[in-house]
C-alpha cells in the first residue's frame, strides 16, 4: 500500500454556525494526482484550509505525510498555489525572479541574503516549468498562463512533496490550459510529486488525473479516474444537486 501523503478521518467543520464539511474520510496516496471537483459553496477550498492548517476541523483527524497536524512542522514539504493568483496585480513591481524567491522566505526568513545556491534553485524551479528566459521580466508583462507557470515555480522552489493548486485554470486562455496539463503531467509523473488540484473542468481533469474526488459538504465520491468514470447522469446529478450531463472533451 502506498504511503499515504494526507489522511483524513471523520472530519467535520462549521463556519457561521452553517455545516460547511461533515463526516470527510478522505485520503492522498503518494505519487497521485487528484483532482477534487463539486458545486460551489460544497467546501472545496475549506478543505484545501484545513489540509493546510489554516482552519482547524470541528471534529475529526487530519494527518500530514503520517504526523498529526497538531505536531506537524514540514510545511516546506507542501507547495500552494492559490486562486488568488489568478488575479494578480499586473502594475506589481516585481520582477520574475523576485516572485519566485518569496517561496524560499520560509526556509531562509525575510531579511536574510539569497546564496549562490538560492540563486540556482530559483533558476532550476524556472527551468522546472519552461520560463528561465522570463527570470528578469517584470511579472506583468506576462500573459496569465505564463503568471500561473511563475506560481508554480515560486512553489517548486522549496522542492515540495505535496502541491496544492486551487482553480489554477481560471484566467488562463484555452490555448495555454492543455499545456498547463502537461506540465502537471510531468511534475507528477516524471519528478513524482503528489497532487491536490481543485477544479471546474471536470471534463479535463476526468483524463488528466489518477484519482477523482466529488465534494459537496460531504464527500459522494472518492476513487480511480476509471471508477468515477463509469459514473451515469443520475450519479451525478445527485451529487451536484441538479441536472447533470456528461460532455466528453476532446484534447
Amino acid at each position: 500500500m502506498k504511503e499515504k501523503i494526507v489522511s483524513i478521518e471523520n472530519v467535520s467543520f462549521t463556519y457561521e454556525n452553517k455545516k460547511v464539511l461533515e463526516n470527510i474520510y478522505f485520503t492522498i496516496p503518494k505519487g497521485s494526482f487528484v483532482g477534487l471537483i463539486g458545486p460551489n459553496g460544497g467546501g472545496k477550498t475549506t478543505l484545501i484550509k484545513l489540509i493546510l492548517g489554516l482552519e482547524k476541523p470541528d471534529t475529526g483527524s487530519i494527518k500530514l505525510f503520517g504526523e498529526p497536524m497538531n505536531r506537524f512542522s514540514a510545511w516546506n514539504k507542501i507547495g500552494y498555489v492559490s486562486q488568488k493568483a489568478n488575479t494578480f496585480n499586473k502594475g506589481f513591481p516585481a520582477t520574475v525572479f523576485e516572485v519566485v524567491s518569496m517561496g524560499l522566505t520560509a526556509k531562509i526568513g525575510y531579511l536574510k541574503f539569497f546564496t549562490r545556491k538560492h540563486k540556482e534553485k530559483i533558476h532550476q524551479a524556472l527551468q522546472q516549468v519552461d520560463m528561465e528566459a522570463y527570470v528578469y521580466e517584470n511579472i506583468g508583462n506576462l500573459s496569465g498562463g505564463q503568471q500561473q507557470r511563475i506560481f508554480i515555480a515560486r512553489s517548486l522552489v522549496s522542492d515540495p512533496e505535496l502541491l496544492i493548486l486551487d482553480e489554477p485554470t481560471v484566467g488562463v486562455d484555452h490555448k495555454n490550459v492543455q499545456r498547463f496539463y502537461d506540465l502537471l503531467d510531468q511534475l507528477n509523473l516524471k519528478q513524482g510529486i503528489t497532487m491536490l488540484m481543485v477544479t471546474h473542468d471536470t471534463g479535463t481533469i476526468t483524463e488528466q488525473a489518477t484519482h477523482i474526488a466529488c465534494l459537496n459538504k460531504t464527500l459522494y465520491f472518492h476513487g480511480k479516474r476509471a471508477e468515477y468514470k463509469s459514473l451515469t447522469e443520475k450519479d451525478l446529478s445527485q451529487l451536484y444537486g441538479h441536472q447533470v450531463n456528461i460532455v466528453k472533451h476532446d484534447h
